[in-house]
Protein backbone atom coordinates (compact mmCIF):
# COMPACT_ATOMS: atom_id res chain seq x y z
CA UNK A 1 0.00 0.00 0.00
CA UNK A 2 1.23 3.48 -0.83
CA UNK A 3 0.63 6.30 1.63
CA UNK A 4 -1.21 9.29 0.13
CA UNK A 5 1.00 12.35 -0.17
CA UNK A 6 0.03 15.10 2.31
CA UNK A 7 -1.22 18.42 1.01
CA UNK A 8 1.41 20.94 0.06
CA UNK A 9 3.99 18.26 -0.69
CA UNK A 10 5.75 17.81 -4.04
CA UNK A 11 3.40 14.88 -4.80
CA UNK A 12 0.38 17.13 -4.45
CA UNK A 13 1.91 19.75 -6.73
CA UNK A 14 2.71 17.11 -9.34
CA UNK A 15 -0.91 15.92 -9.23
CA UNK A 16 -2.13 19.49 -9.79
CA UNK A 17 0.18 19.82 -12.77
CA UNK A 18 -1.14 16.58 -14.24
CA UNK A 19 -4.71 17.80 -13.73
CA UNK A 20 -3.88 21.03 -15.53
CA UNK A 21 -2.35 19.36 -18.60
CA UNK A 22 -5.71 18.46 -20.28
CA UNK A 23 -6.68 22.13 -20.27
CA UNK A 24 -3.59 22.92 -22.31
CA UNK A 25 -4.81 20.60 -25.08
CA UNK A 26 -8.12 22.47 -25.42
CA UNK A 27 -6.55 25.91 -25.02
CA UNK A 28 -5.91 26.52 -28.76
CA UNK A 29 -9.51 25.61 -29.61
CA UNK A 30 -10.79 27.77 -26.75
CA UNK A 31 -8.74 30.74 -27.95
CA UNK A 32 -9.95 30.31 -31.54
CA UNK A 33 -13.57 29.91 -30.37
CA UNK A 34 -13.29 33.04 -28.25
CA UNK A 35 -11.74 35.11 -31.05
CA UNK A 36 -14.13 34.05 -33.80
CA UNK A 37 -17.37 33.37 -31.87
CA UNK A 38 -17.53 34.89 -28.40
CA UNK A 39 -15.81 38.21 -29.14
CA UNK A 40 -17.91 38.96 -32.29
CA UNK A 41 -21.04 37.90 -30.39
CA UNK A 42 -20.21 40.28 -27.52
CA UNK A 43 -19.42 43.03 -30.07
CA UNK A 44 -22.80 42.42 -31.72
CA UNK A 45 -24.59 42.75 -28.38
CA UNK A 46 -22.71 45.98 -27.62
CA UNK A 47 -23.53 47.38 -31.09
CA UNK A 48 -27.23 46.64 -30.53
CA UNK A 49 -27.32 49.50 -28.02
CA UNK A 50 -26.24 52.05 -30.64
CA UNK A 51 -27.66 53.72 -33.71
CA UNK A 52 -25.04 53.02 -36.37
CA UNK A 53 -25.10 52.99 -40.16
CA UNK A 54 -21.95 50.88 -40.37
CA UNK A 55 -19.72 53.74 -41.55
CA UNK A 56 -20.18 56.98 -39.63
CA UNK A 57 -20.16 57.77 -35.94
CA UNK A 58 -22.52 55.80 -33.71
CA UNK A 59 -24.95 57.41 -31.28
CA UNK A 60 -26.19 55.85 -28.06
CA UNK A 61 -29.63 54.24 -28.45
CA UNK A 62 -30.10 52.42 -25.17
CA UNK A 63 -32.97 49.97 -25.51
CA UNK A 64 -34.58 51.73 -28.49
CA UNK A 65 -33.46 49.05 -30.93
CA UNK A 66 -34.95 46.33 -28.73
CA UNK A 67 -38.22 48.23 -28.42
CA UNK A 68 -38.25 48.44 -32.23
CA UNK A 69 -37.73 44.69 -32.54
CA UNK A 70 -40.93 43.97 -30.62
CA UNK A 71 -43.00 46.93 -31.88
CA UNK A 72 -42.04 46.99 -35.56
CA UNK A 73 -44.46 44.84 -37.55
CA UNK A 74 -41.84 43.66 -40.05
CA UNK A 75 -39.49 42.47 -37.32
CA UNK A 76 -42.32 40.75 -35.43
CA UNK A 77 -43.45 38.97 -38.60
CA UNK A 78 -39.89 37.77 -39.21
CA UNK A 79 -39.66 36.33 -35.70
CA UNK A 80 -43.09 34.71 -36.05
CA UNK A 81 -42.17 33.14 -39.38
CA UNK A 82 -38.90 31.85 -37.93
CA UNK A 83 -40.75 30.23 -35.03
CA UNK A 84 -43.26 28.73 -37.47
CA UNK A 85 -40.46 27.09 -39.42
CA UNK A 86 -39.76 24.96 -36.34
CA UNK A 87 -42.72 22.82 -37.41
CA UNK A 88 -41.22 22.23 -40.87
CA UNK A 89 -37.54 22.02 -39.90
CA UNK A 90 -37.85 20.17 -36.56
CA UNK A 91 -41.20 18.63 -35.66
CA UNK A 92 -42.10 17.00 -38.98
CA UNK A 93 -38.53 15.75 -39.74
CA UNK A 94 -38.14 14.23 -36.25
CA UNK A 95 -41.51 12.45 -36.48
CA UNK A 96 -40.84 11.25 -40.03
CA UNK A 97 -37.27 10.36 -39.10
CA UNK A 98 -38.38 8.24 -36.14
CA UNK A 99 -40.90 6.36 -38.25
CA UNK A 100 -38.52 5.80 -41.17
CA UNK A 101 -35.68 4.77 -38.87
CA UNK A 102 -37.95 2.27 -37.10
CA UNK A 103 -39.02 0.77 -40.42
CA UNK A 104 -35.45 0.55 -41.71
CA UNK A 105 -34.19 -1.00 -38.47
CA UNK A 106 -37.07 -3.48 -38.26
CA UNK A 107 -36.60 -4.88 -41.75
CA UNK A 108 -32.97 -4.48 -42.86
CA UNK A 109 -32.65 -5.53 -46.47
CA UNK A 110 -30.26 -5.16 -49.36
CA UNK A 111 -30.18 -1.58 -50.48
CA UNK A 112 -30.67 -0.14 -47.01
CA UNK A 113 -27.31 1.60 -47.25
CA UNK A 114 -28.38 3.20 -50.53
CA UNK A 115 -31.62 4.40 -48.92
CA UNK A 116 -29.67 5.98 -46.06
CA UNK A 117 -27.34 7.68 -48.55
CA UNK A 118 -30.23 9.08 -50.59
CA UNK A 119 -31.99 10.35 -47.45
CA UNK A 120 -28.80 12.04 -46.24
CA UNK A 121 -27.99 13.56 -49.65
CA UNK A 122 -29.69 16.94 -48.90
CA UNK A 123 -27.31 17.40 -45.96
CA UNK A 124 -24.21 17.33 -48.14
CA UNK A 125 -25.61 19.69 -50.77
CA UNK A 126 -24.90 23.41 -50.33
CA UNK A 127 -28.12 25.07 -49.20
CA UNK A 128 -27.80 27.62 -51.99
CA UNK A 129 -27.85 24.75 -54.49
CA UNK A 130 -30.86 23.27 -52.69
CA UNK A 131 -32.66 26.59 -53.01
CA UNK A 132 -31.88 26.83 -56.73
CA UNK A 133 -33.13 23.28 -57.32
CA UNK A 134 -36.41 23.83 -55.50
CA UNK A 135 -36.96 27.22 -57.11
CA UNK A 136 -36.88 25.38 -60.44
CA UNK A 137 -39.19 22.61 -59.16
CA UNK A 138 -41.69 25.19 -57.87
CA UNK A 139 -41.58 27.43 -60.97
CA UNK A 140 -44.75 28.00 -63.00
CA UNK A 141 -43.57 25.63 -65.76
CA UNK A 142 -41.55 23.39 -63.45
CA UNK A 143 -41.85 19.63 -62.86
CA UNK A 144 -44.36 19.94 -60.00
CA UNK A 145 -46.89 21.89 -62.06
CA UNK A 146 -46.24 19.71 -65.10
CA UNK A 147 -46.95 16.60 -63.00
CA UNK A 148 -50.16 18.11 -61.64
CA UNK A 149 -51.31 18.92 -65.16
CA UNK A 150 -50.41 15.42 -66.39
CA UNK A 151 -52.61 13.74 -63.75
CA UNK A 152 -55.56 16.06 -64.34
CA UNK A 153 -54.92 18.46 -61.46
CA UNK A 154 -53.88 21.39 -63.60
CA UNK A 155 -56.25 23.64 -61.63
CA UNK A 156 -53.97 23.24 -58.59
CA UNK A 157 -50.90 24.34 -60.54
CA UNK A 158 -49.62 27.75 -59.55
CA UNK A 159 -46.48 29.81 -59.05
CA UNK A 160 -45.89 28.30 -55.63
CA UNK A 161 -43.19 30.65 -54.44
CA UNK A 162 -45.12 33.73 -55.58
CA UNK A 163 -48.41 32.68 -53.99
CA UNK A 164 -49.30 34.53 -50.78
CA UNK A 165 -50.92 31.39 -49.32
CA UNK A 166 -48.61 28.64 -50.50
CA UNK A 167 -45.19 30.32 -50.48
CA UNK A 168 -44.62 29.76 -46.76
CA UNK A 169 -45.47 26.03 -46.63
CA UNK A 170 -43.62 25.56 -49.94
CA UNK A 171 -40.41 26.96 -48.44
CA UNK A 172 -41.06 25.04 -45.22
CA UNK A 173 -41.33 21.80 -47.22
CA UNK A 174 -37.80 22.42 -48.50
CA UNK A 175 -36.62 22.62 -44.89
CA UNK A 176 -38.41 19.35 -44.16
CA UNK A 177 -36.67 17.72 -47.13
CA UNK A 178 -33.26 18.91 -45.93
CA UNK A 179 -33.68 17.95 -42.26
CA UNK A 180 -35.40 14.56 -42.54
CA UNK A 181 -32.32 12.64 -43.71
CA UNK A 182 -30.25 13.91 -40.79
CA UNK A 183 -32.98 12.90 -38.33
CA UNK A 184 -33.27 9.43 -39.88
CA UNK A 185 -29.55 8.73 -39.49
CA UNK A 186 -29.40 10.11 -35.95
CA UNK A 187 -32.42 8.14 -34.78
CA UNK A 188 -31.35 5.01 -36.66
CA UNK A 189 -28.04 5.05 -34.80
CA UNK A 190 -30.00 5.29 -31.56
CA UNK A 191 -32.26 2.36 -32.46
CA UNK A 192 -29.26 0.18 -33.28
CA UNK A 193 -27.98 0.69 -29.71
CA UNK A 194 -31.17 -0.67 -28.14
CA UNK A 195 -30.76 -4.10 -26.57
CA UNK A 196 -32.59 -6.66 -28.81
CA UNK A 197 -33.72 -8.52 -25.68
CA UNK A 198 -36.03 -5.59 -24.90
CA UNK A 199 -37.88 -6.18 -28.17
CA UNK A 200 -38.05 -9.92 -27.45
CA UNK A 201 -39.48 -9.28 -23.99
CA UNK A 202 -42.04 -6.84 -25.41
CA UNK A 203 -43.08 -9.40 -28.06
CA UNK A 204 -43.61 -11.99 -25.31
CA UNK A 205 -45.98 -9.45 -23.75
CA UNK A 206 -47.84 -9.45 -27.08
CA UNK A 207 -46.72 -6.00 -28.15
CA UNK A 208 -47.43 -5.29 -31.80
CA UNK A 209 -45.37 -3.06 -34.08
CA UNK A 210 -47.00 0.07 -32.66
CA UNK A 211 -46.45 -1.11 -29.09
CA UNK A 212 -42.80 -1.91 -29.82
CA UNK A 213 -42.31 1.54 -31.29
CA UNK A 214 -44.04 3.36 -28.43
CA UNK A 215 -42.70 1.35 -25.47
CA UNK A 216 -39.24 0.27 -26.63
CA UNK A 217 -38.02 2.33 -29.57
CA UNK A 218 -39.07 5.82 -28.48
CA UNK A 219 -37.72 5.54 -24.91
CA UNK A 220 -34.49 4.09 -26.31
CA UNK A 221 -33.82 6.97 -28.72
CA UNK A 222 -34.74 9.83 -26.38
CA UNK A 223 -31.20 11.25 -26.31
CA UNK A 224 -30.96 11.13 -30.10
CA UNK A 225 -34.34 12.89 -30.35
CA UNK A 226 -32.98 15.67 -28.14
CA UNK A 227 -29.93 16.05 -30.39
CA UNK A 228 -32.08 16.02 -33.55
CA UNK A 229 -34.49 18.60 -32.13
CA UNK A 230 -31.64 20.86 -31.03
CA UNK A 231 -29.82 20.79 -34.36
CA UNK A 232 -32.93 21.24 -36.51
CA UNK A 233 -34.40 23.93 -34.26
CA UNK A 234 -31.26 26.03 -34.63
CA UNK A 235 -31.45 25.49 -38.39
CA UNK A 236 -35.09 26.66 -38.38
CA UNK A 237 -34.57 29.84 -36.40
CA UNK A 238 -31.29 30.73 -38.10
CA UNK A 239 -32.48 29.85 -41.61
CA UNK A 240 -31.26 32.16 -44.37
CA UNK A 241 -29.90 30.47 -47.50
CA UNK A 242 -33.00 28.60 -48.62
CA UNK A 243 -35.37 31.51 -47.99
CA UNK A 244 -33.07 34.07 -49.58
CA UNK A 245 -32.51 32.00 -52.72
CA UNK A 246 -36.10 30.79 -53.21
CA UNK A 247 -38.23 33.81 -52.30
CA UNK A 248 -35.97 36.50 -50.85
CA UNK A 249 -38.55 36.79 -48.06
CA UNK A 250 -41.52 37.39 -50.37
CA UNK A 251 -44.09 37.61 -51.65
CA UNK A 252 -44.56 40.65 -49.45
CA UNK A 253 -43.33 39.47 -46.06
CA UNK A 254 -44.90 36.01 -46.26
CA UNK A 255 -41.60 34.12 -45.92
CA UNK A 256 -39.39 36.74 -44.30
CA UNK A 257 -37.24 35.30 -41.50
CA UNK A 258 -34.83 37.00 -39.07
CA UNK A 259 -31.76 35.92 -41.06
CA UNK A 260 -32.96 37.58 -44.27
CA UNK A 261 -34.19 40.67 -42.42
CA UNK A 262 -30.85 41.07 -40.62
CA UNK A 263 -29.12 40.94 -44.01
CA UNK A 264 -31.44 43.62 -45.39
CA UNK A 265 -31.04 45.85 -42.34
CA UNK A 266 -27.25 45.73 -42.56
CA UNK A 267 -26.61 45.87 -46.32
CA UNK A 268 -29.69 47.71 -47.61
CA UNK A 269 -31.02 49.93 -44.83
CA UNK A 270 -27.67 50.53 -43.05
CA UNK A 271 -29.33 49.97 -39.67
CA UNK A 272 -26.58 47.91 -38.09
CA UNK A 273 -27.64 48.55 -34.49
CA UNK A 274 -31.20 47.41 -35.17
CA UNK A 275 -29.91 44.34 -37.02
CA UNK A 276 -27.68 43.47 -34.06
CA UNK A 277 -30.63 43.86 -31.68
CA UNK A 278 -32.68 41.45 -33.80
CA UNK A 279 -29.75 39.03 -33.92
CA UNK A 280 -29.38 39.23 -30.13
CA UNK A 281 -33.08 38.53 -29.58
CA UNK A 282 -32.84 35.61 -32.01
CA UNK A 283 -29.82 34.23 -30.15
CA UNK A 284 -31.69 34.51 -26.84
CA UNK A 285 -34.71 32.67 -28.27
CA UNK A 286 -32.47 29.89 -29.59
CA UNK A 287 -30.68 29.56 -26.24
CA UNK A 288 -34.00 29.35 -24.39
CA UNK A 289 -35.33 26.65 -26.73
CA UNK A 290 -32.09 24.67 -26.56
CA UNK A 291 -32.09 24.88 -22.76
CA UNK A 292 -35.72 23.74 -22.60
CA UNK A 293 -35.09 20.80 -24.93
CA UNK A 294 -32.00 19.78 -22.95
CA UNK A 295 -33.92 20.04 -19.68
CA UNK A 296 -36.81 17.97 -21.00
CA UNK A 297 -34.35 15.36 -22.24
CA UNK A 298 -32.68 15.13 -18.83
CA UNK A 299 -35.99 14.93 -16.99
CA UNK A 300 -37.19 12.06 -19.16
CA UNK A 301 -33.90 10.14 -18.94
Amino acid sequence: MFARAPRGTSGSREQKKRDFVPYLYVLPALVAYSLFILVPWAQSIWTSFWHWDGIGAATWAGLENYVAVFSNDDLSIALRNGLGFIIFYSVIPVVLGALLAAVIAARPRRGTGLVRTVLFLPQILPLVAVGVIWRYLYSADGPINQTLSAIGLGGAARAWLGDFVWAYPAVGAVGTWVSTGLCVLLLLSGIQKIDPSLYEAAKLDRCGPVGLFMHVTLPGIRKEVVVALTVTLIAALASFDIVYVTTGGGPGLQTIVPGVLIYRLVFTSNEVGLACALATVLSAIILVFVALIGRLGREQT
